[in-house]
């Protein structure tokens, strides 16, 4: 791991003015935050385990140019929910700071890392265009006040999820992610999950990755993971149970389990309207909200929602 500050994007945007994710070419252009909080139209009803977004969130300094981020109010959802003002929130594969920039919105220190300088460039551009909007702020945004929010740090590192050395054991209040879909989105370099080409690597990376974050998750407290299934020679090909499994072998126990609706798929659409298909479209991701046990003996009072819960072969 290996801390970015603003003045390393200050001289990066100084020498190229853009990043590439995903083979798109992204200019590094200022951001005008012409408000800080959601509309009620771009809030909807997060109190079940059906979850859908049509509007994506266009407060702050969040942008959609980014493909296979998670909407901005899916992270204030489970930042509210699971956080209080002043804790702190981890994102260890934070893409285009999504998840950071809600954090600093609501109060809460963060800590965003990814493995490619693309992401913690784009990252940091758009929590410096946040500071600048913040600046001329006076009273509250939304619910928290402004001096809350100046109280309040985030933290920006390019580094593996799969090696958060830096982070002590027992000392994240939240982790809230969206890991790269296997064969689905491909960009990145070396250790990147989304270059991946065996599902078998997919799933021992995610393994790593879920051993590191029930390492630095404080005893009690929760972790969001938002996955996506695939098809394989038109085969439904089910990486989310595999996922779960793998937390759940873990130690994690499942809190919640939640169906996000996808919207605007419309490239989905017209690559299978030009061809055949036998196949149902995917419109579907799952988030899992795991909960690190407070102590072992937890295990055997949540077994049917923990690593027990595994009763196929018991019969």
């Amino acid at each position: 791991m290996k801390e970015i500050f603003f003045d390393d994007y200050l001289e990066y945007i100084s020498r190229f003015g853009e990043v590439e994710v995903e083979g798109k070419k992204i200019r590094l252009e200022p951001i005008e935050a012409n408000r800080l909080r959601p509309s009620p139209e771009e809030l909807t009803d997060v109190s079940t385990t059906v979850w859908s977004f049509p509007k994506r969130g266009a407060w702050a300094t969040h942008k959609g140019d980014y493909r296979g981020n998670w909407p901005p109010q899916m992270a204030r959802a489970l930042i509210l929910r699971y956080t209080a003002p002043g804790e702190t929130v981890l994102d260890p594969m934070v893409g285009s700071g999504t998840t950071a920039i809600e954090a600093k919105l609501l109060g809460r220190n963060c800590i965003a890392v990814d493995i490619e300088l693309g992401a913690v460039m784009l990252t940091l551009h758009r929590l410096y265009h946040l500071e600048k909007a913040l600046k001329k702020v006076s009273g509250e945004v939304g619910e928290i006040g402004i001096e809350n929010i100046e109280r309040c740090w985030v933290k920006v590192f390019q580094g593996d999820a799969r090696r958060l050395e830096l982070l002590e054991d027992d000392s994240i209040d939240l982790i809230a992610t969206h890991p790269p879909y296997f064969s689905i989105i491909r960009y990145g370099s070396e250790g990147n999950l989304s270059v991946m080409k065996r599902l078998e690597d997919y799933l021992s990376a995610m393994k790593e990755f879920a051993r590191e974050c029930y390492r630095v998750l404080k005893r009690g407290r929760h972790m969001a993971v938002l996955i996506g299934d695939t098809r394989m020679h038109k085969h439904y090909v089910p990486i989310s149970h595999h996922v779960l499994d793998i937390f759940l072998r873990e130690g994690f126990i499942l809190a919640e389990e939640v169906v996000k609706i996808q919207h605007n798929m419309k490239t989905t659409r017209e690559v299978w309207k030009k061809r055949e298909r036998d196949f149902l479209l995917i419109f579907h991701e799952k988030l899992f909200i795991f909960r690190k046990p407070e102590k072992e003996s937890e295990l055997k009072k949540f077994r049917y929602s923990s690593r027990f819960a595994n009763l196929a072969f018991q019969f």
